[in-house]
């Protein structure tokens, strides 16, 4: 059994270390962390590569119900291997 990860809530989510069959759990319990915390943008982390991540974490983002917007990131901060997230205010 895989040991819990603990990641710091601090509004930078990097997915690199995760597995991809984790990402939609590991997206979707982060951005409820934050909402607790009050943290209202998100920076996800996912790679450049051949943008299956990316696609992945679109599409999650998407469909959540706590999301009002999501971009790729800043050029200068990461651009395309960087998405920025905002998320509902309570």
């Amino acid at each position: 059994m895989d040991e819990p990860v603990n990641i710091p809530i601090d509004g930078v989510l990097d997915l690199h270390t995760f597995c991809p069959r984790d990402v939609k759990e590991v997206v979707s319990e982060y951005l409820a962390a934050c909402l607790e915390r009050g943290i209202y943008q998100v920076r996800i982390i996912h790679g450049k590569g051949i943008g299956n991540l990316r696609r992945t974490v679109h599409s999650i983002l998407s469909k959540h119900p706590q999301v009002s917007s999501f971009t790729l990131d800043h050029p200068e901060y990461g651009g395309w291997g960087a998405t920025i997230v905002h998320l509902k205010r309570k």
